[in-house]
């Protein structure tokens, strides 16, 4: 099947995009931001290793020329040292050929006595100062899809808290030794609000997005019960903070079915305003309505990414296109997931030919 792709002449770039909707205004055509550091790794030629292994300046170049390439939304990330485990434990390359993600070879705490013994870590030793050099470089780089200057994760509690002990761990404490998942939270909590502690310190606040996301929180894992005693009061604590010391956008994702949990998410303040990045498992309409004041950002099928057709992957991109661009909240583009990094170029760009075809807004 072949596709007529729709030429028309672009009146903002990637970057006025986005500012666009932060301003609550209608943009020329809806953005795309994937976030694709692995696949733009594999485009450029490296190994999914690499991405794990290589300096600030190659995965940057990788992510930027993968941006102009196929007109994404680009958003450095501050990446921590990924030799290291969430509060000091042990960690090793996966060997998944789909995936760069380190996986855990033993964790910071496997019992509760070494919980209740944990401290949260110093969190300058999480970034070498080459990345810190390179990404204060970085900030003068004008680049037209590049809408914040840096993106700093600081808002995955849960994840953090899952990270620290186990997602098996968290999930028996909860019902066993509720005050043990507590203070592994409660950790959790103190480490991100620290994170973005150092960032404002670093960076200031002025273009810098605060992300994160929350698997450990999905209901394939927690009930909707144990996420309001147990998700709920620390998000909301780190979210309040974290606007409180001046950054104004946070960009949220609840990842998997959660929801159950959506009436939860909804008194969790996100910015002015924030985005709401969802997966499949949770419809774009239905976040709307419980988020009117953010933008809603979404909800690409990954499978289809990886292993559809490009005719599959160019319907259900316009599907989702058409769907987000009638949310009169604003609307971005987005994966449901993680991007697939061994998705083939020719998948990719029917993601491009379909914005270009049905992501104009008349």
């Amino acid at each position: 099947m072949t596709t007529k792709v729709r030429v028309r002449k672009a009146t903002m770039t990637n970057k006025e995009r986005v500012e666009a909707l932060l301003r609550r205004e209608r943009p020329d055509r809806v953005p795309f931001s994937p976030g694709g550091a692995d696949f733009a790794m594999v485009y450029s030629g490296h190994s999914l290793a690499e991405a794990f292994t290589c300096k600030s300046e190659v995965l940057y170049e990788a992510e930027k020329k993968a941006c102009h390439d196929f007109d994404w939304v680009f958003i450095p990330n501050l990446r921590a040292r990924r030799n290291r485990g969430q509060f000091g434990g042990e960690v090793k390359l996966s060997t998944n050929k789909y995936a760069w993600s380190p996986t855990v070879s033993k964790y910071a705490a496997e019992t509760p006595e070494e919980v209740m013994a944990l401290k949260v870590p110093d969190v300058k030793s999480l970034y070498s100062p080459e990345e810190i050099a390179f990404k204060k470089k970085s900030f003068q780089d004008k680049d037209e899809n590049k809408p914040f200057n840096i993106s700093i994760g600081a808002i995955s509690v849960m994840n953090i808290a899952a990270g620290i002990a186990g997602y098996d761990k968290l999930c028996q404490w909860m019902i066993k030794y509720p005050e043990i998942a507590h203070r592994l939270i409660r950790l959790a909590a103190d480490y991100q609000i620290a994170i973005a502690q150092f960032g404002k310190d670093t960076f200031g606040v002025d273009r810098v997005l605060i992300n994160g996301a929350n698997a450990a929180a999905s209901n394939q894992l927690i009930s909707p019960k144990h996420f309001e005693q147990f998700a709920l009061p620390y998000l909301k604590e780190v979210h309040e903070k974290i606007l409180a010391m001046g950054f104004k956008h946070l960009r949220t994702h609840p990842c998997g079915e959660q929801n159950r949990n959506l009436p939860f998410w909804q008194q969790i303040p996100m910015g002015d305003p924030g985005i709401i990045h969802v997966g499949h498992e949770i419809d774009l309409v239905t976040v709307a309505k419980y988020f009117p004041n953010d933008i809603i950002e979404g909800n690409l099928d990954t499978t289809i990414m990886q292993i559809g057709t490009p005719t599959e992957v160019y319907e259900e991109a316009a599907r989702v296109i058409k769907l987000g661009k009638s949310l009169d909240n604003g609307f971005i583009l987005r994966q449901a997931c993680t991007f697939p990094p061994r998705a083939s170029n020719e998948n990719v760009m029917a993601i491009t030919r379909a914005l270009n075809d049905f992501g104009w807004y008349d």
